[in-house]
């Protein structure tokens, strides 16, 4: 998370910057059942952005990291959401699938603002080596080590797309051992040419993108490293100004994904929606802090 804060201020990444990136995607007339979905997971990353605010506030971060790791998730995952809902009008109803969705409409076309635009787009093992070659070339850092530079935080980016990819390999693997297919081979590995061959054809058709990674952090932040965030009175910290960088990063993200939909509607539709959730908000932070 610090390297991509760092990345997001390096890059400023912002609405405006996402105006310009964004300038040449055509302003379409939109049903208002489309405009409905744009709007509310706008409104949903905007309310996340305002907790991880309040969170800010705790004296001890140790308190409310876990659920600032929860609500950046649901803030990343909501202006994803909008943009999806911008482009096609369509709501994937899985966060799988929404993932998959914003990598083919986003990713793949280069629709995405650095520090979110890297991605593999094969499982295989020699695919994810050669989708990381560009990346790690653009600096070395373990994740081990908090980055203090631009390369160092690079170099953070290429590690956690390196791990999300093993992970989402490995979860592969397991669904493919799983299967009937895989069980009528009569092995247990991957060591014969035909097991080999059903596993990488299982590879083949899946890609790990920024949302991917985001899902990961969530999962390992709320079920399998929750505890780490809790216990130790090293803790504390360690985890000063994490809720400052989620915050930056969430940001960052919603702000790529508002410069899109408001492509999409139009300025003067867009600045009614703006001024409309500035007037009547119930939360602190105005859209007008973010998207403007």
């Amino acid at each position: 998370m610090r390297g991509l804060a760092i990345l997001c201020e390096a890059h400023a990444v912002s609405f405006q910057t996402a105006r310009a990136f964004y300038q040449k995607v055509q302003r379409k007339p939109l049903p208002d059942r489309q405009i409905n979905s744009i709007y509310e997971q706008l409104l949903l990353s905007l309310h996340h952005i305002a907790a991880l605010d309040a969170l800010a506030l705790a004296p001890n971060k140790a308190d409310v990291s876990r659920v600032g790791i929860v609500a950046w998730y649901y803030g990343v995952y909501g202006a994803a959401s909008a943009m999806i809902a911008a482009a096609d009008g369509s709501f994937p109803e899985t966060h799988a699938s929404t993932a998959r969705q914003w990598d083919r409409q986003f990713a793949v076309p280069g629709l995405v603002l650095p520090p979110f635009a890297d991605r593999v787009g094969r499982l295989c093992s020699a695919d994810v080596e050669e989708a990381l070659r560009v990346p790690r070339g653009r600096g070395k850092h373990p994740l081990t080590l908090q980055p203090g530079s631009v390369d160092e935080a690079w170099g953070c980016i290429a590690e956690y797309l390196s791990g999300t990819a093993g992970w989402e390999q490995w979860n592969v693997e397991q669904a493919v051992r799983g299967s009937s297919a895989f069980r009528d081979l009569r092995v247990d590995n991957f060591r014969t040419k035909a097991a080999r061959e059903l596993r990488d054809e299982a590879l083949g058709k899946r890609s790990v993108c920024f949302l991917h990674q985001a899902s990961r952090y969530r999962g390992k932040a709320n079920y399998r490293d929750a505890i780490f965030l809790a216990y130790g009175k090293s803790v504390p910290k360690s985890v000063e100004g994490f809720v400052d960088d989620l915050r930056t990063v969430l940001r960052a993200f919603s702000a790529m994904a508002a410069g899109y939909c408001a492509a999409r509607v139009g300025r003067e539709e867009w600045e009614w929606f703006v001024a409309d959730i500035a007037s009547r908000r119930a939360i602190s932070l105005s859209p007008e802090d973010v998207w403007r």
